[in-house]
């Protein structure tokens, strides 16, 4: 809008005398004499607002403090001076503030994250756990925020915000971090500023629950009576125990990805990847036994023509009733094997390949099982080396 200056009269400017500002049924200006720069705009249609008048380099500008209806006269100069203090510094406060407005927020990087990251680098299990953390923890809390003023106090803020469910809390800070990677990659957010970092993750207590041998007799049972009636979920129960693959990679196995020639499942996608799972002559035994359904290509077959069976969670809570293993889950058969693996003696690193595991500290938690044979060993060439000094000694003593 341009303004017309139709009074070269000048005044001070107070709530009273802004009021009392005449209509004149066309727009017009006075300026204060006291604060230059400060001034009413009466429009036509008799309302009034204080502005200010500024240079930044060689533009002049004009902008609206408020309104005089709504905000005091003592109240408006502040800003005004404020406004004109930064402009000879050459900072324009009120494009600094429009620039901010514009500023991305933490839900435009979901939004964007959401549609162009989630879907094409993440797999669909994952997918599923990332959705979930934005919408119910990361938009609710921090989505209006802007994400280039985002601080390491605030995400610390946030993660201790959560700290009844530890475990949940540092997942959450991980897909928050991800997302913060790519807003740097996306302009965004200014690169090299990492505010995830050194906020310290809550200690997670690692549930080791392996099953002891009257344990996986009990199971056994169980298993011959869910085999009656639901022979691919019983199925699926004893090749994740004897195999030590995830859920995942039984509930989705393929039969072109059994190998019975070189006793093998090659897994095109597994959670670290394609790998190798080598099977035992039981695992060879098992797989023979389950019956194929022509046009189905899944070893565990579901109820919808096609669909591989989508519930497992359902039909292990009835085995363990029955076996009395209320406080074990599906993924404890997993540790059950690798457990068992350690015990007999093989080295973390062979453990680490039969899991399919990446990282050598993902291993590392059976260790201390994997020290079993070592002690074992340890005991048995000291009680031999007692027995014969013990029986060298002159009096046998």
């Amino acid at each position: 809008m341009t303004f017309r200056l139709c009074c070269k009269r000048v005044m001070k400017i107070t709530q009273r005398s802004a009021i009392a500002l005449p209509i004149t049924g066309q727009s017009y200006v006075e300026w204060d004499d006291e604060t230059r720069g400060f001034g009413v705009r009466v429009n036509a249609d008799g309302t009034r607002s204080y502005i200010a008048k500024y240079r930044v380099g060689a533009r002049q500008k004009k902008a609206t403090i408020g309104r005089v209806d709504v905000m005091k006269a003592e109240a408006a100069r502040k800003a005004a001076l404020k406004l004109m203090t930064a402009a000879n510094d050459g900072v324009d406060v009120v494009e600094r503030e429009k620039a901010s407005e514009r500023a991305p927020t933490i839900n435009d990087v979901a939004d964007k994250f959401t549609d162009e990251y989630i879907p094409y680098h993440l797999k669909p299990s994952t997918q599923a756990d990332y959705l979930r953390t934005i919408r119910l923890f990361i938009r609710p809390s921090l989505g209006k925020e802007k994400v280039a003023d985002l601080a390491r106090r605030e995400i610390a803020a946030f993660h201790q915000s959560l700290s009844s469910t530890p475990y949940q809390a540092n997942r959450v800070l991980g897909t928050l971090s991800v997302m913060l990677a790519q807003a740097e990659i996306w302009g965004m957010r200014p690169e090299g500023i990492n505010p995830y970092l050194r906020v310290k993750r809550f200690k997670e207590r690692k549930r080791e629950r392996f099953l002891s041998s009257a344990e996986m007799g009990r199971l056994a049972e169980a298993l011959e009576e869910e085999a009656a009636t639901a022979l691919m979920a019983a199925t699926a129960f004893r090749l994740l125990i004897i195999t030590g693959c995830r859920l995942g990679e039984i509930q989705k196995l393929k039969w072109r990805c059994v190998d019975f020639e070189r006793e093998e499942i090659r897994l095109d996608d597994s959670k670290t990847g394609q790998r190798t799972v080598y099977l035992s002559p039981q695992g060879i035994e098992l797989l023979k036994a389950v019956p194929r359904v022509p046009g189905n290509p899944y070893v565990i077959v579901g109820d919808e023509p096609g669909a591989h069976l989508t519930d497992l969670q359902r039909p292990w809570r009835r085995v363990r009733k029955r076996a009395g293993l209320n406080d074990v889950r599906i993924h404890d058969l997993r540790h059950t094997f690798a457990a068992n693996a350690a015990a007999s003696g093989l080295s973390l690193p062979m453990i680490g390949k039969l899991l399919g595991h990446t990282q050598a500290q993902t291993t590392a938690r059976y260790a201390h099982l994997a020290a079993d044979p070592v002690r074992r060993a340890n005991a048995d060439v000291a009680r031999l080396i007692a027995e014969a000094m013990k029986s060298s000694r002159p009096n046998g003593n």
